[in-house]
């Protein structure tokens, strides 16, 4: 049910719906970052590595330019093959992408036929990389076994964001590597920033996206 008059000033929070979400996302967090370097977390690290490149190569196709490939490697890492399209949006879709999404998720956690949604949508994106990843079956899988309950759309989410989070500290700010999204961007863009201080934008709006679902889903279940 669409609510008129939503509660944006959360007031009277928390009842137990808001609780719950508050705690689920907690508890996730908590969990996500105790296992961080473990290799329980690489399937849904490789996900999120996916989502990245996804959101480059949706940048391209909507700035008229053509995608000629997209990579998920097992370290981690992942390219995605562009030509044409607008160069400067391109580059900051991929961090700033795959918060977005870690968003769209924690935020359909919130409602069953939201969380439905998302869970056909994500079956229907597995359907693809099993068709055209060359070990895309184990891959599928693992994620299709994962996505049964409302609540781990939340997991999933949380773990994107501190995902996007993590490696635009650890690519752009920690160190600095020379051939990352930033660093092409700080070229092209007129701007006088380097791709540390890209970076660090980078991260804010990535922290914005994260505490925005937050609060959205607060006003969602009040």
């Amino acid at each position: 049910m669409v609510k008129l008059n939503p509660n944006w000033e959360l007031k009277n929070c928390c009842n137990h719906e808001q609780v719950v979400f508050l705690v689920t996302v907690a508890v996730c967090t908590v969990v996500i970052l105790a296992l961080w370097r473990t290799i329980l977390l690489r399937p849904f690290k490789l996900v999120t590595v996916f989502l990245h490149e996804a959101s480059h190569a949706i940048a391209c196709k909507l700035t008229c330019g053509h995608v000629e490939g997209i990579q998920v490697h097992a370290d981690e890492g992942g390219t995605t093959q562009t030509r044409g399209g607008i160069y400067w949006l391109i580059l900051p879709a991929g961090y700033l992408g795959s918060s977005f999404w870690g968003m769209v998720l924690i935020l359909a956690s919130t409602n069953l036929l939201t969380a439905r949604i998302a869970a056909g949508c994500f079956v229907a994106a597995l359907l693809i990389v099993l068709c055209v990843a060359k070990n895309g079956l184990s891959f599928s899988l693992v994620l299709f076994g994962f996505f049964k309950k409302q609540q781990r759309f939340a997991y999933f989410g949380i773990m994107n964001s501190l995902f996007s989070v993590y490696d635009i500290y650890d690519d752009l700010i920690s160190r600095r590597v020379h051939s990352s999204d930033a660093e092409k961007f700080a070229e092209v863009c007129p701007c006088p920033c380097n791709g540390v201080g890209w970076g660090v934008i980078w991260g804010l709006i990535s922290l914005v996206f994260l505490c925005g679902a937050m609060y959205i889903g607060l006003v969602i279940l009040s």
